[in-house]
């Protein structure tokens, strides 16, 4: 867990609670709207968004929410997709508040899903994304992600057009 002051708002990086599901599932909808991509194959119409705790308690899976002054601002999880390497885990459900974008908080998430895939001894994270989230495919060039041409393992979003992949870094 983690807590800091962030441009005087307090922050509060967390693991997912069961008392999350419903705020947590309808803010990724309210995302998924706010970008015009709420259409079948994402994750707006996939069924575990409705129950993330249920689908993150596997041992090799973690999912973080951001509170920030008492308010759930977004969460972003790694989970071993079926049909990936057994070296790689999946970015999966990163999504922030439009509010609460730009401040620095995005990164502190995906900070915590590194050290989770390291810890759960994965080597490699996977996502996918759409052009829409152009902001968000920078972030993740910023941090290390490459664009590769297809889709790796069985997500069931095949909606996706952008699937990057990155080394996870170790030691320092």
């Amino acid at each position: 867990m983690l807590n800091s002051n962030l441009s005087g708002m307090n922050l509060h990086i967390r693991p997912l609670k069961i008392t999350d599901n419903v705020e947590l599932a309808a803010l990724i909808r309210t995302v998924f709207r706010e970008f015009k991509i709420d259409r079948p194959g994402t994750v707006y119409t996939d069924p575990t968004t409705d129950d993330l705790f249920a689908l993150f308690k596997g041992e090799k899976s973690s999912y973080w929410v951001a509170e920030v002054d008492g308010t759930i601002a977004g969460g972003c999880g790694i989970y071993p997709t079926p049909g990936l390497p057994a070296d790689h885990a999946e970015l999966v459900k990163f999504y922030l508040l439009q509010n609460f974008r730009g401040l620095g908080i995005g990164r502190k998430l995906l900070e915590a899903c590194f050290t989770s895939a390291k810890e759960k001894g994965f080597s490699n994270l996977y996502l996918e994304s759409f052009p829409e989230l152009d902001t968000a495919v920078g972030m993740y060039q910023k941090v290390g992600f490459r664009h590769i041409s297809a889709p790796m393992g069985n997500s069931g979003h095949y909606a996706c057009t952008i699937w990057m992949v990155k080394e996870i870094e170790y030691g320092n």
